[in-house]
């Protein structure tokens, strides 16, 4: 049994794992410490990405209205746009896309101020992200002192997944583009670690120290599943990664098998 494999094989592991895995064609489910709420890294920028295109749905914003790279934007950890020059002006799209498929921080806090973190968690709830929060911006090392982190389950994030893949995220239209965005991730070696290379994943990952986590949709010819594997406490970050890598080559190979 799939459920069994996993469970042995998170048992001779150090560290929290959470495992929720749906299969898109059967509605067969494995759950996991699905709501055990772990500080979810860059996995939070799923919701960031809805509330915009939220606003954009409702004619509040267009993805081509653009920004200004300030000086004061300047972010630390993963990105690009931290390395370019100031003045340069990107569009709200793009500086969505950078925010997912390269996990840019300083793109994801442009985001942040210019939507508010209330209007954010506002549509966190209003997606029925039970145990998800955004309660800092990124690289803020004060608040995440303070206990102000960002929060979220597998169980969150493999429903946002859903609802992005059934078009039911904001909107079919807003649904099409987050799925294109996720679909062309850069930041891979998590879901994919052990999986041919020609496996479509619409994915977002996510990493502090000690903590790893993945979550997204795979495509294969039989039909779609999502799989999500949130980590923390592990020895190590590359623990982590192959502890995601591990369990999605579990699943996949299981699915495969069964076709």
């Amino acid at each position: 049994m799939l459920e069994e494999k996993i469970k042995q094989f998170i048992d001779t592991k150090t560290g929290n794992v959470s495992v929720y895995v749906k299969n898109l064609k059967t509605d067969e489910e494995i759950k996991i410490n699905e709501k055990l709420v772990f500080p979810s890294a860059s996995t939070i920028k799923l919701a960031i990405m809805s509330e915009l295109l939220s606003r954009v749905d409702k004619g509040e914003m267009k993805l081509e209205d653009t920004v200004e790279l300030k000086e004061e934007m300047k972010t630390g950890g993963d990105g690009i746009l931290k390395e370019l020059d100031y003045g340069h002006r990107f569009s709200l799209k793009e500086v969505m896309t950078l925010m997912i498929i390269v996990s840019d921080n300083m793109a994801t806090n442009i985001l942040i101020d210019l939507l508010g973190m209330d209007n954010i968690n506002k549509t966190i709830e209003g997606l029925g992200l039970e145990n998800t929060r955004l309660q800092r911006k990124m690289m803020d090392s004060q608040a995440a002192r303070e206990g102000r982190e960002n929060l979220i389950t597998a169980e969150d994030a493999a429903h946002i997944l859903e609802l992005i893949y059934h078009g039911e995220c904001v909107s079919r239209e807003a649904s099409d583009l987050m799925l294109e965005v996720l679909k062309k991730q850069q930041v891979r070696g998590r879901l994919d670690l052990y999986l041919p290379e020609e496996v479509m994943i619409a994915h977002k990952t996510g990493d502090l120290d000690n903590l790893e986590h993945a979550a997204g949709i795979i495509y294969l010819p039989e039909g779609e599943y999502i799989i999500c594997v949130l980590t923390n406490e592990v020895e190590t970050n590359k623990d982590g990664r192959e502890i995601i890598g591990e369990i999605s080559r579990t699943v996949y190979e299981e699915y495969i098998s069964e076709q």
